[in-house]
């Protein structure tokens, strides 16, 4: 498929087809391809949990699912075929720019400023959901509940070093197209040349 249509085609798909699931060479590829995002330093502080039977899915959705308002959060109500949860190593970074080479002594983080180990691995699951579109499959990137997130690592042995910044659902979408021009901002609302101006 042609780039620009994967950039056009990709929207958040929610309803998978569970009968179908993801072929494994697939699977081999997103991942593959997820771990060739950019990375500071390259620290390539990734880390992905694959959950690809449906009891695997479900330890997920009962670890993720919150107490209180539980219908308010995807992640305690997915059905897909194929869950991938993308993780980010603080500590990849931090070791890596105490390296010589990057001309810091320590590994503070209060001279970082933006949380690169997030972002990178945010740039990570972008390529999952691109890679997703471009071998014909429907995906949706969603977050986990916060006061969760310790029994989501200790239900699938994740080490406190590992933070998820989220997961993505992935299957053949079970869904009718949508139509989301008319809620897409123009570029004049989001793109600034030379001065922010409002």
């Amino acid at each position: 498929m042609d780039f620009q249509d994967v950039v056009r085609r990709r929207r958040m798909v929610r309803r998978y087809d569970l009968d179908r699931p993801v072929p494994e060479e697939i699977v081999e590829r997103l991942l593959d391809n997820a771990m060739r995002a950019p990375s500071a330093g390259f620290s390539q502080g990734f880390g992905y949990l694959v959950l690809d039977t449906q009891e695997d899915i479900a330890r997920f959705r009962a670890a993720s699912t919150p107490v209180e308002q539980p219908e308010n959060w995807l992640a305690a109500n997915v059905q897909a075929p194929l869950l991938i949860v993308v993780h980010s190593n603080k500590d990849a970074y931090l070791d890596r720019y105490a390296e010589p080479d990057k001309g810091h002594t320590d590994r503070a983080e209060d001279w970082w400023p933006v949380p690169y180990w997030d972002v990178d691995a945010g740039m990570s699951a972008l390529l999952i959901l691109q890679t997703a579109v471009d071998a014909g499959l429907g995906a949706c990137f969603f977050g986990l509940p916060a006061d969760r997130i310790p029994v989501y690592r200790e239900q699938f042995g994740v080490p406190d070093n590992f933070s998820p910044i989220g997961a993505i659902s992935i299957g053949y979408s079970d869904e009718p197209p949508r139509d989301l021009s008319k809620r897409r901002k123009r570029a004049t609302e989001l793109v600034h040349r030379g001065r922010w101006t409002s």
